[in-house]
């Protein structure tokens, strides 16, 4: 497994959390029903936006370390 692959996923889980928490959201402000009230509109945004950020932490940390890995590798072969 290359360096970053295990990040990658795990970002891309996040940004799916994201996208549901962000849909949940919206279909509550489309619904207006009282009952869906309880779970406010914006809470659900909260957590859509704090699930995307952390997955573009782990997307550009992921990258970061793949970029290490293979400067490193090609480093080395020239020794």
């Amino acid at each position: 497994m290359e360096v970053g692959v295990k990040r990658t996923t795990i970002a891309r889980v996040f940004a799916g959390l994201g996208a549901i928490c962000g849909a949940v959201g919206l279909l509550n402000v489309i619904a207006n029903n009282p009952l869906t009230l309880r779970m406010a509109a914006h809470g659900w945004a909260n957590a859509a936006t704090l699930f995307l950020l952390l997955a573009l932490y782990v997307l550009a940390d992921g990258m970061v370390s793949f970029e290490k890995s293979k400067h490193s590798a090609t480093h080395q072969q020239q020794f």
